[in-house]
């Protein structure tokens, strides 16, 4: 692609959403991390400035706040337990409480306005153990430092003129940033389908598996969808298209992924999501992702859960990534904020 910054007022506006979409709370990440100081920051004066960004809606997650809660299992075929001595990829099933959901803040906003599209997940396995990740469906992220999340999240600042991000301060900042050129690529040719069910999620960062021996394999995961993928059409009409397709699905039978473990070889960056892997390196298959039923999000079971993606078990650890060095202690502010703003009101909204 052109190595010239976006134009058009339209695509500066899509660009926008989907890298704060996919880069979440990574301003206050940086915080956390301790990469940006000063008196004047802080993690609620940064997830103040979200809000401003998107508006205030109270009890809602702060990212990827319109989401319908599912439930199913996974069920390891045993491939990756030579990689790993996590539980999860021992053969057998566990449950699993999960959340899709669209980006953003705006809990109100119409699925068919904002192109990013998320899978959060809870796998429960033996002895209390948990494994947490976050998936999106971009494949890498704009930018690879917390601080230049920061930058992002101020350049996104609808303009008061407009209710639109500002298009000279968009392509501004991309052009200052060049290591986002993947995922502008992605975003101006990605093709949204008709369903959560269809596309895949990226968990985009790297992690640590250690093996049996302690032996250690950079990874990055997906889930890839078995239902075919179908072009969003008329569905878009419908402003909530996503979860009554979801719900139209399920009555219909059980919804199936393929989780992927794309191994690493030397010198595959480990601590830059903005970059890729080649396409050639081996992928395992371990196991399916089986969701059999959703249902609303203030009244499901992925209401009160935390999806902070460092939250693994023995057998899978951080990487050198330093998004992910930061992330839980702003997804703790985030969660602490909406708990006690308290649950929507089952009027304000479908997906709630």
């Amino acid at each position: 692609m052109s190595k010239s910054p976006p134009k058009g007022i339209d695509l500066a506006a899509r660009l926008a959403v989907i890298g704060l979409a996919t880069g979440g709370l990574a301003a206050a990440f940086a915080y956390a991390g301790g990469w940006i100081g000063g008196e004047h920051l802080t993690p609620q004066r940064i997830i103040d400035a979200f809000e401003a960004n998107a508006g205030k809606f109270p009890g809602y997650r702060k990212n990827h706040a319109k989401g319908i809660c599912i439930t199913g299992h996974f069920e390891s075929n045993g491939q990756a337990a030579q990689l790993s001595r996590a539980s999860v990829f021992a053969p057998g099933k566990v449950p699993v409480i999960g959340r899709l959901a669209i980006g953003g803040s705006n809990p109100h906003v119409p699925d068919a306005g904002v192109p990013t599209r998320s899978m959060a997940l809870l796998f429960q396995l033996p002895g209390g153990e948990q494994w947490r990740t976050g998936m999106n469906t971009p494949p890498v992220l704009p930018v690879a430092t917390p601080e230049a999340f920061y930058e992002q999240v101020l350049a996104a600042r609808p303009d008061p003129a407009t209710g639109k991000p500002d298009p000279a301060k968009i392509q501004a900042f991309f052009a200052a940033h060049p290591e986002s050129a993947a995922f502008r690529q992605w975003s101006q040719s990605a093709k949204p389908s008709n369903s959560f069910a269809n596309v895949a999620y990226n968990g985009i960062n790297a992690f640590r598996l250690l093996d049996a021996a302690g032996n250690g394999h950079f990874v990055r995961w997906s889930v890839q969808p078995e239902a075919p993928f179908e072009p969003l059409g008329d569905a878009g009409s419908d402003p909530d298209f996503l979860s009554h397709d979801l719900q139209q699905r399920l009555a219909q039978g059980p919804l199936r992924w393929q989780l992927m473990l794309t191994l690493a070889e030397p010198g595959d960056p480990t601590h830059d999501a903005t970059r890729q892997w080649p396409a050639d390196r081996r992928q395992v298959d371990a196991g399916t992702l089986v969701v059999e039923s959703a249902e609303p999000q203030d009244s499901g079971a992925c209401r009160d859960i935390n999806y902070d993606p460092t939250v693994l078990p023995d057998g899978i650890q951080v990487s050198d990534d330093p998004i992910l060095a930061a992330r839980a202690a702003a997804y703790a502010v985030s969660y602490n904020r909406r708990t006690r703003e308290g649950a929507p009101g089952a009027g304000q909204g479908v997906q709630q």
